[in-house]
């Protein structure tokens, strides 16, 4: 039996460890199950997702009607059968046209948000995109983290300077979306956009797949990208992966054999 001093001394290291555990967790966290990522639930933060249940759209760090008042969307509240596909692209190394040739195969409409390194290197692959009936929006000039980006000027020549050089290389103006690099913004960002007239995209779907030297098999991306689709889902891929490319065709297939559609997000902010 403890006597009264190991007892108080108990009590005061539970206390401390509490203490510690709250300290370092008290931002509200939360876990996805089913990989062990930790996400952070803030306005103002790296964009993060928990999945808690397959089949049904994840809990995101930022609620839908908080995003809507900037005119921002990270899926369709609906209990319908279609999927927004979005594709991030960097740089060109040789996979966006099998991407491509699957999106055609299969008529499905995607968003590619491009930066200028991308359209400066590729603008055939660009033309493509636009000629095909797909929508090309901005992902910045320079893939800078935005959330660190304060003035309204840095800001707006971010997304400025790529909308002049599309317009050049494509002829025609771009679609005002926007998807913040890294999925990093913050409020101000949000606010920003939005006085640009832009709309700004997160994700609900999105899986490891940017890691060129590191890339997952076949079976990994099936797992996630299956098991995880829900009804309006805004789908992030990024077109720099090779398994994105040799995959692609047999994923739309079966989700097309799961009962879903494919819907260009210009449908689903009504433009």
């Amino acid at each position: 039996m403890f006597n009264h001093v190991n007892y108080k001394k108990i009590v005061k290291i539970l206390f401390l460890f509490l203490a510690a555990y709250f300290a370092g967790y008290g931002i509200a966290k939360f876990t996805d199950k089913s990989s062990n990522d930790v996400v952070q639930t803030s306005a103002e933060a790296n964009w993060g997702l928990s999945f808690q249940q397959e089949g049904e759209p994840p809990v995101a760090n930022a609620t839908a009607d908080y995003l809507k008042q900037y005119n921002a969307y990270y899926a369709q509240d609906t209990e319908e059968k279609v999927i927004y596909l979005t594709f991030d692209a960097g740089y060109e190394n040789g996979n966006t046209a099998a991407i491509l040739d699957a999106l055609k195969k299969h008529n499905a409409p995607a968003t590619f948000f491009l930066v200028g390194n991308y359209i400066e290197t590729s603008p055939d692959l660009v033309k493509r995109m636009v000629a095909e009936g797909h929508t090309v929006g901005n992902h910045t000039y320079h893939h800078p983290d935005m959330s660190k980006i304060s003035t309204k000027e840095a800001f707006e020549k971010e997304l400025g300077d790529l909308e002049k050089l599309f317009e050049e290389t494509v002829g025609q103006s771009m679609v005002k979306f926007y998807r913040p690099p890294q999925g990093k913004y913050s409020e101000s960002n949000l606010k920003m956009a939005n006085e640009m007239g832009y709309k700004t995209f997160f994700w609900s779907l999105a899986y490891v797949d940017w890691y060129e030297d590191k890339q997952p098999t076949k079976e990994e991306a099936f797992k996630k990208l299956l098991g995880r689709i829900h009804p309006g889902a805004i789908v992030l891929l990024h077109s720099t992966s090779k398994t994105n490319g040799e995959i692609l065709d047999e994923l739309l297939t079966k989700w097309e054999e799961m009962g879903y559609q494919f819907k260009s997000l210009t449908e689903l902010v009504g433009e």
